[in-house]
């Protein structure tokens, strides 16, 4: 038997006007415009430009008479809360198709290759083994997929009856195809074609042929003494021999006509220095000029005084008010971003000021988000939300937000010095090791502590990592 019972619980909501601040909050600069012009598209009460007093004394006239108004409860005909506030990326919409630039016409790595098939004079059956191969291609220019894999397809999906040997024949053509090393199936593979392509052949070059060939996985360790002992190889050879090696291109599919989107770095905030006082200012791109538009709040006006209890007057005054609503809000939403942008950085500023002043490095004090949070009374989610995609344009350069923000290292005099100052040292340790015996972790740890940096050995492990250093055995060099 079913019961019935209530039960009161208390529940956190966010409201439309949260979501439309948040999500403009974690806007980058760059998408900003693109942001503004949807929304201008989409709401015709939304106008660039300077917003005057009158205007806006006209809208909060028109609000005011709108709540007071008997005639028309415009709270009666809007049914979705949320019309007019959706955002890039809320939900999914049918009709939403992904935007791309437009560019300029050019080849892609597959066009190149399919030219190059054409001057084979392969028989058409041939020929669409050639293309099963070149379309089964990667973007770094291997051939991962196995070969028999690659004959099932086509009898299946070309009705193009072969066996491996053929397979193998066509794909050692491919293989003298531009760029060198293109359908590679594995790293050796790759590096072999691309020796066999060297025009001189000289003594190095037939060193560099049999490392890869014969010591492929002791090259790979870098051990280089069981090399040369392998080889019967002075070491001077061994090095002639690396250098040729590595200057190979190991993903040749990157180096073909692909299409590659450059992003550029807009800078949200300018900060200056004037006679030893910084400046702290907004990008304009990140301040844009927006209002309501005055013909739409005239009409709303018209239509509040009306006394006509007109079905569609109604659903028309409702649609003009959904839009000066949805206008005012995405304003105010933009006004509440500059603001907290600007308080956040200012934040950020005042903590690291002798950085921001000198451009030193050492000078970095640590900072996470939860220091921000608390100096300027906010969650550590809204800080979390500024410091993503924001950057700041100083006297030594563009740095994005998140640089400055570090966990603190404790050094022997009892002092804590930011995460980033100890990734310098450990890295100008590296930089200046021997490579013939590079430093191990172990050796890097006792040097930080000889610095007075207490820090412990998978600690410097993991600040090299970060730092994309490998470990000590594979920086090993001649």
């Amino acid at each position: 038997m079913q019961k019935l019972g209530l039960v009161q619980s208390l529940q956190q909501k966010l409201s439309p006007q949260q979501i439309q601040f948040i999500k403009l909050l974690q806007v980058p600069t760059a998408e900003l415009d693109t942001r503004i012009e949807e929304e201008l598209e989409s709401n015709p009460a939304l106008e660039e430009g300077a917003e005057e007093k009158e205007e806006a004394d006209d809208f909060d006239e028109f609000e005011s008479n709108s709540e007071q108004s008997e005639e028309i409860d415009f709270e009666d005909y809007l049914q979705d809360d949320y019309s007019g506030y959706k955002m890039q990326g809320d939900g999914s919409n049918p009709d939403d198709e992904d935007r791309e630039l437009p560019i300029a016409t050019s080849s892609t790595l597959t066009d190149q290759l399919i030219s190059q098939l054409g001057f084979l004079g392969l028989e058409e059956r041939q020929h669409k083994i050639g293309e099963q191969l070149i379309g089964s291609i990667e973007n770094d220019g291997y051939i991962r997929r196995d070969l028999s894999a690659i004959i099932n397809d086509l009898a299946f999906s070309q009705n193009v009856e072969t066996d491996l040997d053929e397979v193998e024949d066509i794909l050692i053509k491919i293989q003298s195809f531009d760029p060198p090393g293109i359908a590679a199936r594995n790293l050796q593979e790759c590096l072999l074609l691309q020796l066999e392509r060297k025009a001189d052949h000289s003594e190095e070059v037939h060193v560099a042929v049999e490392i890869i060939e014969a010591c492929f996985d002791d090259f790979t360790k870098k051990h280089y003494d069981k090399i040369k002992k392998k080889l019967n190889i002075s070491e001077a050879s061994l090095k002639n021999a690396l250098d040729i090696i590595t200057k190979l291109n190991p993903k040749p599919g990157g180096s073909s006509g692909e299409i590659v989107k450059t992003q550029y770095l807009i800078p949200d905030f300018i900060l200056t220095n004037n006679n030893g006082k910084l400046e702290l200012t907004l990008n304009s791109k990140n301040a844009p000029e927006l209002k309501i538009s005055r013909s739409y709040s005239e009409m709303m006006q018209t239509y509040d005084k009306a006394k006509k209890k007109d079905k569609k007057l109604k659903e028309t005054a409702a649609f003009v008010k959904q839009k000066l609503d949805a206008a005012k809000w995405f304003i105010d939403a933009i006004k509440q971003r500059q603001h907290t942008l600007l308080y956040t950085m200012k934040s950020i500023v005042d903590y690291q000021y002798d950085f921001f002043l000198t451009g030193d490095e050492v000078k970095l004090k640590p900072m996470i988000l939860k220091d921000i949070a608390e100096k300027i009374n906010m969650d550590i989610s809204t800080v979390s939300r500024v410091a993503n995609s924001k950057s700041v344009q100083t006297e030594f350069g563009i740095y994005p937000l998140k640089y400055f923000f570090s966990e603190a290292i404790s050094t022997d005099t009892g002092d804590d010095v930011s995460s980033r100052e100890v990734k310098n040292v450990l890295k100008q340790f590296i930089d200046n090791e021997d490579k013939k015996k590079p430093l191990s972790d172990d050796k890097i740890e006792k040097l930080l502590k000889e610095r007075g940096y207490v820090i412990a050995r998978r600690t410097v492990a993991k600040y090299r990592e970060q730092l994309n250093i490998p470990v000590a055995r594979l920086r090993k060099g001649l």
